[in-house]
């Protein structure tokens, strides 16, 4: 069974720009570009007929796209660092975003998520660091940042059982301008009743 969570896509040259910060760190297990996301909400595994509800909950979420941008470094564990991220440049849009898609969760019966949302997109996992080889690496690339980029959509994904890291799969998207997006495509052109993806 899938596991969902919802996230925002980082875009290509935003990607390129994250990957450049792969080396440096002897500890660390670097996340594929592709891989890179930006968590709204983990939702966990799921039975397909409420993985529908769930879509159909998201689908009524009504927001406008926003600018987003990525700045500076951290890692997640202080005493024992278990992961390295970018963090992202405060945005209240965000926020709302965010708020909404928990409460329809919520709303669902889905039990609250345990972790405060903190907006980044993790880089590298780290197995049995050196604390001051994290600390280095992180004073080295202290003044990271990106463009600022729009947000348009954001995503239902999947993860397949893993150490961590991807691969995940674009479920259904859900536009931020009054349309529902369904693998790419309008959702007005999928059947009534039906959404482009099925769980295997």
């Amino acid at each position: 069974m899938p596991r969902l969570f919802t996230a925002l896509e980082i875009p290509q040259d935003v990607s390129v720009s994250l990957s450049l910060l792969r080396g440096g760190l002897p500890s660390a297990r670097w996340i594929d570009p592709e891989n890179y996301h930006l968590t709204l909400r983990f939702i966990g595994d799921v039975e397909p007929r409420l993985a529908d509800e769930i879509v159909a909950a998201l689908d009524r979420i009504e927001r406008s796209g926003f600018t987003l941008s990525l700045k500076g470094l951290g890692a997640f564990g202080s005493k024992k660092p278990h992961s390295v991220y970018a963090g992202v440049e405060a945005s209240p849009e965000l926020f709302a975003l965010q708020a909404d898609i928990d409460r329809a969760c919520k709303r669902l019966g889905l039990p609250a998520d345990q972790k405060k949302f903190t907006p980044h997109v993790t880089i590298a996992r780290l197995r049995q660091p050196k604390a001051d080889e994290v600390a280095h690496y992180l004073a080295l690339r202290g003044g990271f940042g990106t463009r600022a980029f729009r947000v348009e959509r954001f995503g239902l994904f999947s993860s397949r059982d893993s150490v961590g890291g991807g691969p995940y799969l674009l479920e259904e998207a859900f536009g931020l301008r009054g349309r529902s997006l369904a693998q790419g495509r309008p959702v007005e052109d999928v059947p009534a009743g039906q959404f482009a993806w099925q769980f295997g």
